[in-house]
């Protein structure tokens, strides 16, 4: 019997505190999973990330050691090991750390990572992610040299998939979309007649971003109008008001941190139990009827759960997803008022039926763009 295939997957995290990384990681997984099966391999998967949670793994997942910069850069990190003994690599780069919007250290820890497998001649495979920007002209050179060097290198979106075209880089490249569309999920069963409705409010928008002093450049007020949205739905008397942390650590970003806040202001607030993975989330989201987000990963859930949602874009990288889609049920934040965002809010909830059939076009695009993303997979698997 042949030997299964070790796959060693970089930046891929279980039961990640931010409930979006679990949601790429488990996602990646199953259409990993699904290509190994087409060519006719069993395969081992064991995952390489900044911070290893406890909880649940799939069968035939190993949780790997940390990735820590200076053993990484100086040979004596376990992640080699597992580096070494894998037939392939594939870095999601936790969505979207390979850039230099974040510090130089997380640049470092994701090009580390990256290059251990470069050096030992094992295959790399960057999965559907965002690419840059890189504007420092250092990680820019760093970055392409790696990319180029890649057995392949793949976007979730347009922007970074031009990225790759302009810089020239000389690996495989391809534009899919996020995996999360993938996430595995127990479809839920509406258990009231009341209209309910789940917002995932952001802890880390509601604070003012990091630093609390807008970093985002929003130019709505997030916490007044999250204030506002509960109130107008409050209002209308047969609604129920779901909240739906998605990033459930104890740190000041956290959703998870501002809903005693919010419950102290608005008792009536429905709290679930807290979500352990991307995946019960999801399940939940199946059984409400309309949702807002202001984490991308709650509005994927959302939306691939086929539950009509509203996100709150923050970054570009809301708007080249659903751009994709054609999926048009947005609030900009960075260009719209508090009052416009309210009301496209609003409209959406009461024309939830129209945004249901758009969900419904844009998850045949998703698919369409996953399959395709299975199908490199299905040959750089049969090539081993």
């Amino acid at each position: 019997m042949t030997k299964p295939l070790h796959i060693a997957l970089c930046w891929h995290s279980l039961n990640h505190a931010n409930l979006g990384v679990d949601a790429l990681t488990r996602s990646n997984i199953a259409i990993v999973q699904a290509a190994a099966a087409r060519a006719g391999r069993a395969v081992r998967f064991t995952t390489l990330c900044s911070t290893p949670y406890p909880g649940d793994a799939p069968e035939g997942v190993t949780v790997g050691p940390r990735a820590e910069l200076k053993p990484l850069f100086t040979g004596r990190s376990p992640v080699h090991a597992v580096i070494r003994d894998a037939d392939l690599v594939i870095d999601i780069g936790e969505g979207d750390s390979w850039a230099d919007i974040y510090d130089g250290r997380r640049f470092l820890r994701q090009a580390g990572s990256k290059m251990a497998a470069l050096v030992r001649g094992k295959p790399l495979v960057l999965s559907p992610q965002t690419i840059g920007p890189f504007n420092a002209r250092w990680r820019r050179i760093a970055a392409n040299a790696i990319m180029s060097r890649a057995r392949a290198v793949y976007a979730r979106d347009h922007m970074s998939k031009a990225y790759l075209d302009e810089h020239g880089i000389a690996s495989e490249t391809g534009e899919f979309i996020d995996v999360a569309f993938r996430l595995p999920f127990d479809r839920r069963a509406r258990a009231t007649d009341r209209r309910c409705v789940g917002l995932n409010i952001s802890g880390l928008l509601y604070r003012g971003g990091y630093t609390g002093r807008n970093e985002f450049g929003l130019t709505l007020d997030y916490a007044d109008l999250s204030h506002r949205l509960i109130d107008a739905l409050t209002a209308m008397g047969d609604v129920e008001i779901h909240l739906l942390p998605h990033v459930i650590g104890e740190s000041g970003e956290s959703d998870l941190a501002i809903v005693p806040e919010l419950v102290a202001r608005y008792p009536y607030l429905i709290v679930p139990e807290t979500f352990r993975t991307a995946s019960e989330a999801k399940t939940y989201m199946s059984g409400l009827d309309f949702v807002v987000g202001g984490r991308m990963h709650a509005c994927i859930g959302s939306f691939s759960a086929l539950t009509p949602v509203v996100p709150i874009a923050y970054s570009r990288k809301f708007n080249g997803l659903f751009g994709t889609l054609g999926y048009t049920h947005l609030v900009d934040g960075k260009a719209d008022t508090t009052d416009v965002a309210l009301e496209k809010i609003l409209n959406g909830f009461a024309s939830r039926d129209v945004l249901a059939v758009d969900v419904q076009r844009g998850m045949t695009i998703a698919k369409e763009r996953l399959d395709a993303y299975e199908d490199r997979l299905v040959r750089i698997i049969g090539e081993l």
